[in-house]
């Protein structure tokens, strides 16, 4: 079956989602990022079932992704922040931990599609997505027009698909 014939099949897929911004600086009302992944989400038609706020360490992005991970009924995790350079910034190195298979082009096409915003400044990005067990993980920048980027133009346009795909 071709792309078109799949997303045709998967265009009720129900899809429930977590958020979880990652920052040492964000509160709930500051957080610009995770409301942007909560709106578009919803706006999609899917469920956000859950959305926290948790300082750039190991231990509490860890923590909190595998809580949701326990949970059967989401589907998908969208994590904003930490995916950087700095010496602060872990979330990839947690992320990466969790994963048993990595969607490689999530991070290419980003990086490709920022690229056309910020210049060579895109290589700074690890954005990354994949599979750990049944849920999918989705790891961007935290600024908020990356995150918009990320959700417009790779995400949403894709999510049912991918959950099908998964569940099939």
């Amino acid at each position: 079956m071709s792309t078109a014939q799949h997303r045709e099949l998967a265009k009720n897929q129900p899809v429930t989602a977590a958020v979880l911004t990652i920052s040492d600086t964000r509160t709930p009302e500051t957080d610009t990022g995770g409301r942007i992944v909560r709106e578009l989400l919803a706006a999609a038609g899917h469920t956000v079932a859950a959305h926290a706020i948790v300082r750039d360490e190991s231990h509490a992005i860890d923590a909190q992704l595998c809580a949701w991970l326990a949970e059967e009924s989401i589907h998908v995790i969208c994590c904003t922040g930490g995916t950087g350079i700095a010496k602060r910034d872990t979330t990839i190195e947690v992320v990466d931990r969790l994963l048993d298979k990595k969607l490689e082009g999530f991070g290419e096409l980003f990086r490709m599609l920022s690229w056309h915003e910020v210049g060579p400044a895109a290589m700074l990005s690890r954005a990354t997505a994949g599979l750990a067990g049944e849920t999918l993980i989705f790891a961007m920048p935290g600024s908020t027009n990356a995150v918009r980027l990320a959700m417009e133009k790779l995400i949403v346009p894709e999510l049912r698909h991918l959950v099908w795909e998964r569940r099939r």
